[in-house]
């Protein structure tokens, strides 16, 4: 498009010329930033003010440029700033997701050690009742043991208690024979101390023992001794063989019942036994 450039007005009405070239690069500069549909209004601008067609104010355009620069400079470093913000944003959302994480497994193993101690606990708790109930059945197992009774040799009875006849010094028969051959153990009938172990001219090869109810039992004859005196002995142990030692027709066991050590402190040997659970 072709402008037409008029001669400047003369007459004391003329605006100096350093106004008019910044009107002109007022309207310029609002003639840039405007949009297309605005390039009629900066034509006219152009027409009314002949001076900025030929004389362009180049300082004043710099300026601009500058400005434009700058704020380019601007937005590039607003946008550094989010972009830097961000990442500092992600950096902070990672390490609070590592430290959640570590927690949580410290979390999941102190849980897994508590429960770990809690399991430990309760099998040594179930482990120290087993324990306690074994040595209690032990002990119970020992003081039935203890207060057990049985009969010297696993045989039947031939002469009794009581029975007269001359052939006893006392005039009657001081305990109960149990039917035996030679070399058959003879055992204790109940736990307790030996008090006498050895040889008798009536009694032969003898063994007496002192009873927890201080009660004493005799077990005579026998052809040999398997204890000895001050020796403790458990119901059921054998303290000899079976034998024909001293006064005797033949083998057998002679078994007494005594409330002292001594011979004539006899009393009823099977009832004894039979008051200690003993059958016969």
């Amino acid at each position: 498009m072709a402008f037409t450039v008029l001669p400047a007005p003369s007459g004391k009405h003329r605006r100096p010329r350093r106004a008019a070239l910044r009107t002109g690069t007022t309207l310029a500069g609002v003639a840039v930033l405007t949009a297309a549909g605005t390039f009629g209004a900066t034509a006219a601008t152009a027409l009314s003010t002949p001076e900025r067609a030929v004389v362009p104010n180049t300082i004043e355009d710099t300026s601009f440029a500058r400005a434009l620069d700058t704020s380019d400079s601007l937005t590039n470093s607003l946008a550094a700033q989010a972009a830097a913000q961000h990442k500092a944003a992600d950096e902070t959302k990672r390490v609070a997701a590592e430290a959640k994480r570590k927690a949580d497994e410290a979390r999941r193993v102190a849980q897994a050690a508590a429960a770990a101690k809690k399991k430990a606990a309760a099998e040594a708790r179930i482990k120290a009742e087993r324990a306690a109930e074994a040595r209690a059945a032990r002990a119970e197992e020992e003081r039935k043991k203890l207060n057990s009774f049985v009969l010297p040799v696993d045989s039947g009875i031939g002469t009794g208690y009581k029975v007269p006849g001359s052939m006893w010094a006392s005039g009657y028969h001081t305990g109960v024979d149990f039917t035996a051959s030679t070399g058959t153990p003879v055992h204790a009938v109940g736990a307790g101390t030996v008090v006498t172990a050895g040889f008798d001219s009536a009694y032969g090869n003898n063994v007496v023992i002192r009873h927890s109810d201080g009660i004493y039992t005799l077990c005579a004859h026998m052809s040999s001794l398997s204890v000895s005196v001050g020796e403790t002995v458990t119901t059921g142990q054998q303290i000899g063989l079976s034998g024909a030692t001293g006064n005797v027709t033949g083998p057998h066991v002679h078994f007494e019942a005594r409330t002292t050590p001594d011979y004539g402190s006899d009393i009823d040997p099977v009832a004894y036994l039979r008051s200690h659970g003993v059958s016969i």
